[in-house]
């Protein structure tokens, strides 16, 4: 008995957990691998997903409660390996135009690279709206609130409580506008214009909204100019001199 009070986890248990976790993997890995070779919105079969993987229907549908459930965690797998690159992205190295263009042009490289993927990603088949996409489309503009915030906190500009509090809900619209940009660009017939264009051109429309709020509240930023620079000025302002 251990000493503890606790009861020592089973072997047999955990060597089983491991078990049913790594066979989830290999189906979730198998189910991309059939997505990506097929065209953008073919239909995948339940059959095509356990053949990839080397398992029967059943033993699939022991690891998820219902098709519905398996589409979900497809979703959830393909768009945390989306989010796995953007959020790196959301680093303050760079000007801000560096910062937004890298975020930009990030996510539309991976549409490229993974256009059947980014088409079963974007269809949101939860009943509420609250599917894998929403979500991480609401940690994404988590990480730019942040950003944002911090960088308000720093550069000190007169903002009333109602500015404030529209931080939130004005970066997620932003947010949601780049995806859903790329997601019609992705999804016409001809890819006009290409995608260096049009990285750049949602790029400077991001940095307009941001440039245009900030002269609203008397900030001149230069969108060229390192942020560590800005936040090392911003800094150096607040600085009392004896």
């Amino acid at each position: 008995m251990s000493t503890s009070g606790q009861a020592r986890p089973d072997g047999r248990q955990v060597r089983w957990d491991r078990h049913n976790q790594e066979r989830r993997q290999q189906i979730l890995d198998a189910a991309i691998d059939v997505v990506e070779a097929g065209e953008p919105g073919a239909e995948v079969h339940v059959q095509q997903i356990a053949e990839q993987a080397g398992l029967s229907r059943t033993v699939v549908y022991r690891h998820f409660a219902d098709r519905a459930d398996l589409d979900r965690a497809v979703q959830t797998e393909i768009l945390d390996g989306l989010w796995a690159e953007l959020l790196p992205a959301l680093s303050l190295e760079g000007s801000i135009h560096d910062i937004i263009e890298r975020v930009v042009a990030t996510y539309v490289g991976w549409a490229v690279a993974h256009p059947a993927l980014h088409r079963l990603a974007e269809q949101d088949s939860s009943a509420d709206g609250t599917g894998p996409l929403q979500q991480g489309l609401e940690r994404i503009s988590a990480q730019v609130v942040e950003l944002i915030t911090t960088a308000v906190e720093l550069l000190g500009p007169e903002m009333n409580e109602d500015e404030r509090a529209a931080i939130d809900p004005l970066v997620f619209g932003i947010v949601g506008a780049v995806f859903s940009a790329v997601r019609r660009w992705v999804s016409r017939p001809e890819r006009t214009p290409p995608a260096p264009a049009l990285v750049q051109l949602v790029s400077d429309t991001v940095w307009h909204i941001i440039n245009g709020h900030a002269l609203g509240l008397g900030l001149e930023l230069d969108p060229h100019q390192p942020v560590e620079e800005l936040v090392g000025s911003a800094v150096d302002s607040t600085q009392v001199v004896p």
